[in-house]
């Protein structure tokens, strides 16, 4: 939502944002999930776990504990849904945020999620995900420069 508000896309405090739970909007598919046997390996929720069932926290597909060992995927993304994004503007609580000027112009853009796979190790993580990062490398590579896995 920070991005968000540099963009002037949005407008506002961020803490009220997120009661009105505006970053759902843009990110509904939640930020990771384990990797296993499946390409979504949910792996469960430890016994006791209650799930939130709020916008956004709800997709969240991660609810354990990280243990050295464990595989899974972080893919945050921003996506501009027109559904999404025509019931956040006829929701008061939500709409105020929005800088409807500026949105129209990102209307149609679609989306886009770069996503890492990683390992937990005992002193963090060891990112699996080589690929172009950088606003530069990524229209190089679109416009068939090389990949580079360094």
């Amino acid at each position: 939502m920070e991005g968000l508000k540099e963009l002037n896309i949005l407008t506002g405090d961020i803490d009220e944002m997120a009661k009105a739970h505006v970053a759902a909007i843009f990110m509904p598919h939640g930020l990771g999930h384990l990797l296993g046997l499946e390409t979504h390996d949910v792996g469960g929720y430890p016994a006791g776990t209650n799930r939130i069932d709020e916008p956004g926290i709800r997709s969240l597909r991660c609810g354990r504990k990280l243990e050295e060992g464990m595989v899974l995927t972080v893919e945050p993304g921003i996506y501009f849904i027109d559904p999404l994004l025509d019931k956040a503007l006829n929701d008061p609580q939500q709409s105020k945020f929005f800088n409807k000027e500026v949105l129209a112009k990102y209307r149609g853009f679609g989306g886009v999620r770069l996503e890492d796979d990683i390992v937990v190790t005992r002193n963090g993580l060891e990112n699996f995900t080589k690929c172009p990062r950088t606003v530069e490398e990524i229209e190089s590579v679109m416009a068939g420069g090389p990949w580079s896995f360094e």
